[in-house]
């Protein structure tokens, strides 16, 4: 899970101050030392789904933690800026690439060079969030929809999301050959055969992780 606590989820980063650390390091700057990155591009991602929950002011940065997310609830008072080109920079957390993916070049043309604010509706049209709930409820709503995930078999959430991931990162042909690799492996897994027998005996399965 992923929220901000208050009326707004971030302003994003103060320029002035990491505006040098970037200059030295470029975008790695974002990342510290590089132990945990949460947009997955510079060190390893997060091996577990990530979702999101996002309210009020969500500019630059914010924005660009919607696009690494895999799951974006807003509150309907959020209101999305990337607002860079307008202080003389550009994108540097994954919007350049990751916007285009997931948006639609157009969509992600619009919203990274023109600076304009967005609200809750335009991003539910354009894909940056999955569901757009009254401001309050978000976090709840994430959490509701984070507990469903969890309650799935481990393995095969965590196979479906490896898997999903090389293929937008590395393409069919990528992801075509992680899956011939995966599948034996999680078909035959004491999760595949607790949720086979669940389903034959019309029960709730019990999954271990295993």
């Amino acid at each position: 899970m992923l929220f901000g606590h208050g009326d707004h989820f971030s302003a994003g980063l103060d320029l002035a101050d990491v505006a040098p650390h970037v200059v030295e390091r470029g975008p790695g700057a974002l990342i510290g030392d590089g132990t945990y990155d949460p947009w997955g591009v510079w060190a390893p991602p997060a091996r577990r789904p990530v979702v999101m929950a996002v309210n009020g002011i969500a500019f630059t940065l914010s924005i660009e933690f919607a696009l690494a997310a895999d799951i974006v609830v807003a509150a309907d008072d959020v209101r999305f800026r990337q607002l860079e080109v307008g202080r003389g920079v550009l994108p540097f957390g994954v919007a350049t690439f990751r916007a285009p993916a997931k948006l639609g070049w157009g969509n992600a043309m619009r919203f990274l060079l023109t600076a304009e604010e967005f609200g809750a509706q335009e991003a539910l049209r354009i894909g940056l969030v999955q569901e757009v709930v009254p401001a309050g409820q978000h976090v709840a709503r994430a959490v509701e929809i984070a507990r469903s995930v969890a309650a799935q078999a481990p393995l095969g959430v965590q196979g479906t999301l490896d898997n999903a991931r090389i293929g937008r990162d590395g393409g069919e042909a990528a992801a075509r050959d992680h899956l011939a690799h995966l599948l034996p492996r999680v078909m035959a897994s004491a999760d595949a055969a607790e949720g086979l027998q669940s389903f034959i005996e019309r029960r709730d399965a019990r999954f271990t992780g295993r």
